[in-house]
């Protein structure tokens, strides 16, 4: 009961427009007082504290900083070129493009919103003018920028690394599989709404066009080999490669491609430091909040509610990712995560799932709830640089919703989809 009372109340906080962090704060705070027990409140500058201080949370910052000089230094023009004389003659032409772009642009910056208001700019202006309407414009360059936190580098999954303990390249590799996948369906959805509203193709690239594209996103490209290399033959850590990604982004566009200038960067920097304190700020008031929720023992009450319906995990798996699923339309992606992980973590090690293979899902699932209302950030975000009204983006997303949901299944129903590639490489354990 204090469980369903305490998440009720934090969900009707943020409904009420109360920003993320503070409902997690108040809800928390307002719970201890209600229960009488306020010194425990003397604790809570020490929980936030901790929260953020994981080696592992580096990464963030990093990560976001490398998004943000690729989409200022020219890189995602690049790649959305040789995106296009690769895949721009299929059905659905560029938006096909745009599904296999923001594939790419995903092993670079592992943030969905990066994806949706940098490449994103680039992929609808581009499908706009060559005349595709705009609401299908807008709505598979939203869904095709949720790839981003699945397939690695992913910041999501190094917030749930550094809640769990679960190894960070682990999880990594986990999203390769799931994430080829989410293209792969998009791709078609896409083909399916081109062949029944006759969208015409597009002609297919010269070699010579090929190549020169190839020629123009080949340092772009190598990024995630970079990274995925660098982690797994420990020449750095997930953090040393957020920091790497950083450099080398700085490298192309100061040096290389010279589309950023030095007056640039400030910019560039400032911005990257606000997205950093807004992630950072809601792991700390959700460090406090989760505190809460162990301390009242809420996870043992869960895990006692859940296996009283049923002891079969496949009805348990059900209800955790539908209840992933509703929260994910009130809450922010990484909101979900840092609250349900102290929660479900103990129910999955109780019906015996992969807590790799419940990363995926849960990533998965905040994915989802990225492109549903009436929170969906990369939903309004996508609106508000496009123009189109939420609405009709709404409408127009349901085949891509739908692609991403049988993903999802298939990553629940046969976990070697998540788990195969971490084990080959890796081995079992965590």
């Amino acid at each position: 009961m204090l469980a369903l009372i305490v998440l009720l109340a934090l969900v009707g906080l943020i409904v009420l427009g109360v920003p993320i962090a503070i409902a997690l704060g108040v809800t928390a705070v307002g719970t201890y007082l209600a229960l009488g027990e306020p010194a425990i409140l003397t604790m809570l500058p020490q929980r936030m504290y901790s929260s953020t201080t994981s080696f592992t949370l580096l990464a963030i910052p990093f990560f976001i900083l490398a998004g943000n000089l690729m989409n200022t230094g020219g890189v995602t023009e690049r790649i959305f070129r040789f995106a296009s004389a690769l895949v721009g003659h299929f059905r659905g032409g560029l938006g096909q493009v745009n599904v296999v772009a923001s594939l790419i642009f995903s092993g670079m910056s592992g943030a969905a919103v990066a994806d949706a208001a940098g490449l994103g700019q680039v992929e609808f202006k581009a499908m706009r003018d060559r005349g595709y309407d705009e609401r299908f414009s807008a709505a598979i360059t939203a869904a095709s920028s949720t790839i981003g936190p699945v397939f690695p580098p992913s910041i999501p999954f190094v917030i749930f690394a550094s809640l769990t303990g679960i190894s960070v390249v682990k999880l990594f590799l986990a999203g390769v599989v799931p994430g080829l996948l989410m293209a792969g369906a998009l791709m078609v959805a896409v083909y399916v709404v081109a062949v029944i509203r006759k969208f015409p193709r597009e002609m297919r690239a010269s070699y010579h066009e090929l190549w020169v594209s190839l020629k123009g996103a080949f340092l772009p490209l190598g990024t995630p080999f970079i990274i995925i290399a660098g982690i797994l033959t420990g020449v750095f850590t997930p953090t040393e490669a957020g920091v790497t990604a950083s450099f080398y982004a700085a490298f192309l566009g100061l040096f290389v491609y010279r589309e950023i200038t030095m007056s640039s960067l400030p910019g560039i920097l400032w911005d990257t430091l606000l997205h950093t304190i807004r992630v950072l700020f809601v792991i700390a008031a959700a460090g406090f909040f989760g505190w809460l929720l162990i301390h009242q023992r809420v996870p043992n009450s869960v895990i006692n509610g859940l296996l009283a319906i049923s002891d079969n995990p496949a009805v348990i798996m059900s209800l955790i990712v539908l209840i992933l699923l509703v929260l994910g339309m009130f809450l922010e992606g990484i909101a979900v995560i840092v609250i349900t992980v102290p929660i479900f973590m103990p129910v999955m090690s109780a019906i015996g799932i992969d807590p790799v293979q419940f990363g995926v899902i849960m990533i998965m699932c905040s994915m989802i709830g990225l492109l549903t209302p009436p929170v969906g950030m990369v939903l309004f975000a996508i609106s508000s640089v496009t123009k189109v009204p939420v609405g009709p983006l709404i409408r127009e997303l349901w085949p891509y919703l739908i692609g991403i949901f049988v993903v999802l299944l298939l990553v629940i129903c046969i976990p070697q989809v998540s788990t195969w590639l971490p084990d080959l490489v890796m081995g079992g354990g965590r």
